[in-house]
């Protein structure tokens, strides 16, 4: 049996390889795709077995949403360049989900005339842990009369996972959770920080709990525990602004967490707290002392900046682990507070105005 008797016709090919005779026209005018034989006299086109390998990536590729210039480089390129291709368009295509799902989600949040609630099932523990880390970062009572929403905490409902967030606008905590199971539509919540406690307080007794929200308030569920917490009507900053429009770190500190605390409470709060990073070294003045401060990991240029040692202080004790990182982008720009021991949380510092007469 020659060559000929194996050929297939441009249906029976189209039909082994999963794609459709169009598309094998014009993968053959591209040239990605070329025909084993074309009949002189009537223009069909036939295709041999040793062709459905590459018919099947050219399907494959062409299913991942790759262009046709790719297509082609990973079809005939060496090794190298295919792996540069194939992981440089998964990066794209993660990006680009990531962007649609956050479009959607923000539509599905302002969609008019619809009622925003959803089901949460998620641990205890994880929830009072939240509440913990983000509740420092509300508003006492004393500074609300002028916007009473930053008395609350904002629950975040998105398609994979809910988020806490507080702020008194100097500091800002964001704590993320990945609940077993989500039910319902994209939503904002806000609860006062106070109820939030409460539900904390509950929850932190329940290996696992279901937390039914909705624009009338929240209610937790679990183990013969059933109680209902009001939300709060008003518009809480837009937080995901400021987070993805901060600036990029050119400092990092790295340090012991509880030594670093340590030495913040020995300087006192007489006045802002200035931090000194330079190269190595790591120093704390107040009021013109100098304090000693723990070893540091410092990186980039020299910087000085000032802090209220209050709010750094609560920043710390809201930190999970033995090692805190503060991220720097300038004396005057929020600096972010992060925990090695978990990246779902985070917290921004804002600095204060620094008076070089202090140092």
């Amino acid at each position: 049996m020659d060559d000929t008797d194996a050929w297939m016709s441009i249906g029976v090919f189209a039909s082994r390889v999963g794609l459709a005779p169009s598309a094998l026209r014009f993968y053959d005018d591209c040239g990605v795709l070329r025909p084993d034989h074309v009949d002189d006299v009537t223009g069909y086109r036939y295709y041999s077995p040793n062709q459905e390998a590459r018919a099947v990536l050219v399907r494959r590729l062409r299913e991942a949403g790759m262009p046709l210039t790719d297509a082609s480089v990973v079809l005939d390129g060496t090794r190298e360049e295919a792996l540069a291709i194939l992981e440089g368009h998964a990066r794209r295509a993660r990006e680009s989900a990531a962007s649609a799902q956050s479009a959607i989600e923000e539509i599905l949040r302002d969609l008019p005339g619809g009622t925003q609630q959803g089901t949460i099932q998620l641990g205890g523990a994880e929830l009072a842990s939240a509440v913990r880390q983000v509740a420092p970062a509300a508003a006492s009572a004393s500074t609300l009369e002028a916007s009473p929403v930053l008395g609350c905490v904002l629950i975040e409902v998105e398609c994979q996972e809910v988020r806490f967030v507080a702020t008194d606008r100097y500091r800002l905590a964001v704590r993320a959770l990945r609940p077993s199971s989500i039910e319902g539509h994209p939503g904002r919540f806000l609860v006062d920080v106070s109820e939030m406690k409460k539900i904390a307080s509950q929850a932190m007794h329940l290996s696992d709990i279901r937390i039914e929200v909705n624009q009338q308030g929240v209610r937790l569920h679990g183990a013969g525990v059933s109680r209902d917490f009001p939300t709060v009507d008003g518009t809480f900053p837009d937080c995901r602004m400021i987070l993805d429009n901060l600036p990029i770190a050119r400092h990092r500190v790295i340090a012991d967490r509880a030594a670093l605390r340590q030495a913040i409470v020995a300087a006192g709060h007489d006045g802002p707290l200035i931090l000194h990073a330079d190269e190595q070294h790591l120093t704390l003045h107040s009021r013109g002392a100098a304090t000693s401060a723990p070893a540091a990991i410092c990186t980039g240029p020299p910087v000085r900046i000032a802090f209220d040692p209050g709010v750094l202080l609560l920043a710390l004790d809201a930190g999970v682990g033995p090692d805190v990182l503060l991220e720097i982008s300038s004396p005057t720009q929020p600096v972010v507070v992060r925990s090695a021991d978990q990246g779902s949380f985070t917290t921004l510092v804002m600095p204060v105005r620094d008076d070089p007469a202090d140092a």
